[in-house]
């Protein structure tokens, strides 16, 4: 079964309070189904220099607080939580406060964390990647109890929590749950837990840079898609692939009439041919029709129906998302 598809819109920073609410209801108003935050902390500095990271101004959860008072119809995300920031019962407080003042609105995106240098920067121990992954299973496991009926009772090696109940409850249900990455144990944990799993890079270098953007070529993300499909096999509530949303980051977004130009432009600053480039899933490089096709191209071939792309191009998408939404 073919998925409609459906858009984001992504935004990392704001230059006033009206401006990041106007973000907000644009976003809104040009058809896109979600409006997401970052989660990224630190500021100007060596630390985050050295990661290749832009600069994130506003924290998440307020900024979802604000974005979710500033508009009515649009689900409001973050694109993903990194859960080793916070205390996971405090955690799932907050989310289910933002479900309550959203109505319903909330969409829960979970990672287990990739930025070394801010974690570093934060003072945050940095586990290696099991036990990152291992508390975010174990978190979202608070989550859905807190959320849920009845006691919470979680008793785990990293997270535990008893003897009281989760409040407020979901508006409309359990809210829809996002979880990102681009290795194989995650994207497996993904196909198995999740609403929306998210396809992107392969982080484990700590920082972004070449290797990351090459761990998500087209043959790669074919087989990102295999190891999602291996943990959807698993699933406890019998739901399929086709039960699921496949999301991506384009994060390489240009439109433009002189495709071949730019794709020779940009290929060498990620390492890559401008083949390689042309079919990267997190790339769409081309006029509104070409990009048109390459989404529906790979909605073909990897099952990818929900796109988001960043806010600097926000206004030259428009026309693809009043294309294509819903379809």
């Amino acid at each position: 079964m073919t998925k409609p598809f459906r858009f984001g819109l992504q935004s990392y920073a704001a230059d006033t309070p009206d401006d990041w609410r106007n973000q907000a209801r644009r976003a809104e108003a040009m058809g896109f189904g979600t409006f997401s935050v970052a989660d990224h902390v630190i500021g100007p500095g060596p630390a985050l220099t050295a990661t290749n990271h832009p600069i994130q101004n506003v924290a998440a959860i307020p900024a979802m607080a604000v974005a979710i008072e500033a508009t009515s119809t649009i689900n409001i995300g973050a694109r993903v939580f990194c859960t080793d920031y916070r205390q996971p019962v405090m955690f799932a407080k907050e989310l289910a406060t933002l479900d309550f003042f959203s109505e319903g609105r909330l969409e829960i995106g979970l990672g287990a964390g990739w930025l070394q240098g801010e974690y570093e920067a934060m003072g945050v121990p940095w586990d290696r990647a099991g036990i990152r992954l291992d508390r975010m299973e174990e978190t979202l496991g608070l989550i859905r109890a807190h959320l849920g009926d009845g006691q919470i009772d979680v008793a785990g090696e990293h997270v535990n929590a008893t003897g009281f109940e989760g409040v407020p409850k979901p508006a409309k249900g359990m809210p829809p749950i996002m979880i990102g990455g681009g290795a194989q144990r995650v994207l497996g944990i993904a196909g198995r837990e999740a609403d929306i799993v998210s396809l992107n890079f392969n982080n484990s270098s700590g920082k972004i840079g070449p290797s990351g953007v090459g761990s998500s070529t087209a043959e790669l993300t074919a087989q990102k898609i295999e190891w999602v499909k291996a943990g959807v096999s698993e699933r406890s509530d019998g739901r399929g692939l086709d039960d699921i949303e496949i999301e991506i980051g384009a994060y390489f977004t240009v439109v433009t009439d002189q495709r071949e130009a730019t794709l020779a432009k940009m290929a060498p600053m990620f390492a890559l041919e401008p083949e390689q480039l042309a079919e990267h899933p997190h790339a769409l490089i081309g006029s509104v029709d070409a990009i048109c096709e390459q989404l529906q191209s790979r909605r073909d071939a990897y099952g990818i129906s929900y796109v988001t792309f960043g806010q600097s191009t926000a206004e030259a998408v428009a026309p693809i998302v009043e294309r294509l939404a819903g379809t």
